[in-house]
């Protein structure tokens, strides 16, 4: 099968690229990598170009009116070619073995669902190209003496087959659908309509998951197998009355049992303006 990725982004090129370093180092590479862009200036633009040259990346963009994420992924989805979509963000560095890992669970009727660790501040804006590439970046011991504070979420760090397949058997965390780490087929996300274009921030991935869900399509736990690194940032885009709006509109998919959106890519190009 082939895989592509997708990452959406807005105006955070230093975390990008960071991101984009990863994808340089996989065992097994993607065969696209598409960037959704939410409105991103020049500074992006410039990096992503450069980055054309040693990735096979798109570039969807379109104009910044606010926080669209749904709008964009769905037009990142409309030019994905590849059977198999692993969904990220551009906060969101990948192990070595990310995509192999993704590509080794993927399997027709399932999802997965892939798990993070977030690294403090002082840390992401240390992490360089060679920590990546080299893998320290993931050694437990390397982010400890970097000032990381020891906590059970560490654990995520653990390369130990063993122990990774007992944790994702065993946590109480659900096997869901996050915009920074799960994967699908690309049929399955068409079918459901993709992302449901009247949410902003809050709960926007996993509402579509729920449709997934809700179409008959199951979910593996893999939050310990396939890891990124989150890097820290701001939400300036949180807002309460956004999340009230999103939490209606799951409500209503899990109530109703819906398995597609009228709001997501089947929009005519009048209703998508």
């Amino acid at each position: 099968m082939t895989i592509g990725i997708i990452i959406s982004t807005y105006n955070n090129p230093r975390w990008l690229e960071k991101t984009l370093w990863s994808y340089l180092f996989q065992e097994r590479q993607a065969d696209e990598i598409i960037i959704a862009d939410d409105g991103s200036g020049e500074e992006t633009r410039h990096l992503i170009e450069r980055m054309q040259k040693v990735l096979p990346i798109k570039h969807v963009w379109h104009e910044d009116q606010g926080f669209r994420k749904t709008v964009i992924l769905n037009k990142a989805l409309c030019a994905a070619t590849a059977d198999y979509l692993i969904f990220t963000d551009q906060d969101c560095v990948a192990r070595t073995d990310f995509i192999r890992t993704h590509e080794h669970y993927a399997e027709q009727g399932y999802i997965l669902s892939g798990g993070y660790f977030k690294l403090p501040m002082s840390v992401s804006e240390a992490l360089t190209q060679d920590d990546i590439r080299s893998g320290r970046a993931f050694r437990l011991r390397w982010l400890l003496a970097k000032g990381l504070r020891r906590s059970f979420k560490c654990t995520k760090l653990v390369q130990r087959r063993w122990f990774t397949v007992l944790m994702n058997h065993v946590t109480p965390t659900r096997a869901t659908w996050n915009g920074m780490n799960s994967s699908g087929w690309r049929s399955d996300i068409l079918a459901v309509g993709g992302f449901d274009q009247r949410m902003q921030y809050g709960g926007e991935d996993r509402e579509m998951g729920e449709r997934l869900f809700n179409n008959g399509i199951r979910a593996k736990q893999i939050r310990y197998s396939a890891i990124v690194l989150h890097l820290d940032h701001s939400r300036p885009y949180v807002n309460q009355e956004a999340w009230e709006r999103n939490n209606a509109i799951r409500c209503e998919t899990r109530r109703k049992k819906l398995t597609f959106t009228p709001y997501g890519i089947t929009l005519t190009p009048e209703q998508d303006k």
